[in-house]
């Protein structure tokens, strides 16, 4: 197995893993005690790395978003609390979530110096939630840890994965067409057309285009940690309740 299929064979479970807190009813119930509905939460709480910034900004780090539709969650949130402090409690949410859902996984201390590294060795061009989730305190115990180290290397690619649909010759609306349909509405967007073979084979353009420029980081891990990191993560998908 070759570097560009490590990182392919981690992506899943970064991905899943990483964003396991946003929809939890936990984190839901947080942000309510925040002073912000699910939206809002998930806006500043996420975007809010990015400083107090216009929502334009946003919108591009969200990259799928329909930018209308991030303005009116950051703008309405931005009226009632600050971001730095909303990105702060977002992260302890994270945290939590980890607390709760890694708790009797195996091999944490393993999986966190690995992840670690990965983010400590990303660039963070291009990337700017990772950039600012890089910066981010992080928690003593390993399940909190891991779970937000999943979520900064989640943003890694996720920032990374915007690149690459802009180089696939994608637009934002497109690319979740292919990946997730029924998800359009979420993200903001009322009408797409339904994907066709040219969408299909740009958005796997795509994923591989992404997978290339995640794969730097990974070389700094040896050949052996990036296999036993594939097992470990893939047997943490598992292990999580």
């Amino acid at each position: 197995m070759g570097i560009i299929d490590e990182v392919r064979a981690t992506a899943g479970p970064i991905v899943s893993l990483g964003g396991g807190f946003m929809l939890d009813g936990a984190t839901t119930e947080r942000g309510g005690a925040f002073g912000l509905d699910f939206g809002e939460y998930y806006a500043l709480g996420r975007g809010g790395v990015l400083g107090d910034v216009d929502a334009s900004v946003v919108a591009d780090a969200f990259v799928v978003f329909a930018p209308e539709v991030v303005a009116m969650m950051w703008n309405a949130a931005r009226l009632l609390r600050e971001p730095d402090a909303a990105a702060q409690s977002y992260s302890q949410a994270c945290q939590d979530w980890g607390r709760v859902h890694f708790a009797h996984a195996e091999n944490l201390d393993e999986i966190s110096s690995a992840l670690g590294k990965i983010v400590n060795a990303a660039a963070t061009t291009d990337a700017p939630l990772f950039s600012g989730w890089r910066t981010m305190p992080l928690p003593s115990d390993a399940p909190a840890l891991v779970a937000q180290q999943l979520h900064v290397l989640r943003e890694l690619r996720g920032g990374l994965h915007g690149v690459a649909l802009k180089a696939a010759g994608l637009t934002p609306l497109e690319a979740v067409m292919v990946h997730s349909p029924a998800m359009a509405p979420m993200f903001g967007w009322a009408d797409g057309d339904i994907a066709t073979p040219a969408t299909k084979a740009a958005h796997a353009k795509a994923e591989q285009i992404t997978d290339e420029l995640v794969a730097p980081a990974y070389e700094v891990l040896d050949e052996a940690e990036r296999a036993r990191l594939v097992v470990l993560l893939n047997d943490l998908v598992a292990a999580t309740t």
